[in-house]
């Protein structure tokens, strides 16, 4: 079976157009839990179903949203 590869051009824009220099730090942070890629050639490579866990797992993490309307109060 074949494993469906990102770029760092694609995981950048699918985590919201982050820098190249974002994913660079992501990668070396321990605590960001952020996959390691695989180098192909000195190029760097994700493969797409870890990505695609480790957004859904931050997206879950995130604190909730202040309410506008009862904070302006």
């Amino acid at each position: 079976m074949t494993q469906a590869m990102m770029t760092s051009r694609a995981v950048r824009e699918a985590c919201g157009n982050v820098s190249d220099m974002t994913l660079h730090r992501w990668s070396r942070d321990d605590r960001a839990g952020f996959p390691q890629p695989k180098y192909v050639n000195r190029r760097r490579y994700w493969r797409a179903d870890e990505i695609r866990q480790w957004w859904e797992s931050r997206s879950t993490e995130a604190p909730p949203a202040p309410n506008r309307e009862t904070a302006d109060a």
